[in-house]
């Protein structure tokens, strides 16, 4: 029988979860963590805050011509831009974490279940020969779900008539 493991994971969190032997219910493998990502996000934006476009010094008068006016700067959002670039390094991080297993052989195939955003990072991301194993994805974030509907979501059972729905 196939190993399957299901990642489920948004930009700070991925769990990591099996099919057991007997079909049930999906269980706890392991879970990784960004540490960044868990960092006050004021933190980002007091760093980007010196950095930001629109502020006229003190004193500055409505008819001096050297007067910052109020502009859009790509370094507004340098906190955003910061929280993507790790989003971005953890992506990279999960991928070789699942390269080394699948090198392990701890799992045969794999489905991915993550926001959509992070969806995207971990596509790019991901080594040729462990995308050859996704076999589903779906871009939602269920990082907070339980793994019983988890379970019910990718793997729904026959209603008691014996149809599928």
């Amino acid at each position: 029988m196939k190993k399957t493991w299901v990642l489920v994971a948004d930009e700070a969190i991925v769990r990591i979860l099996q099919m057991p032997q007997d079909g049930d219910e999906l269980e706890d493998v392991e879970q990784i963590t960004d540490a960044a990502a868990h960092a006050d996000s004021a933190d980002l934006r007091r760093d980007a805050y010196g950095r930001r476009a629109g502020s006229a010094p003190q004193g500055a008068r409505q008819g001096n011509v050297h007067r910052l006016t109020p502009t859009s700067s790509i370094t507004a959002s340098a906190g955003e831009e910061q929280m993507h670039l790790e989003a971005e390094g953890f992506a990279r991080r999960v991928a070789e974490h699942l390269s080394d297993a699948l090198h392990r052989k701890r799992f045969d195939e794999l489905r991915i279940v993550a926001a959509p955003r992070f969806l995207g990072m971990l596509r790019k991301a991901l080594s040729h020969e462990v995308s050859r194993l996704v076999v589903d994805e779906v871009d939602k974030d269920l990082i907070h779900e339980a793994n019983r509907d988890i379970t019910q979501r990718l793997f729904p059972r026959p209603s008691a008539g014996g149809a599928p729905r």
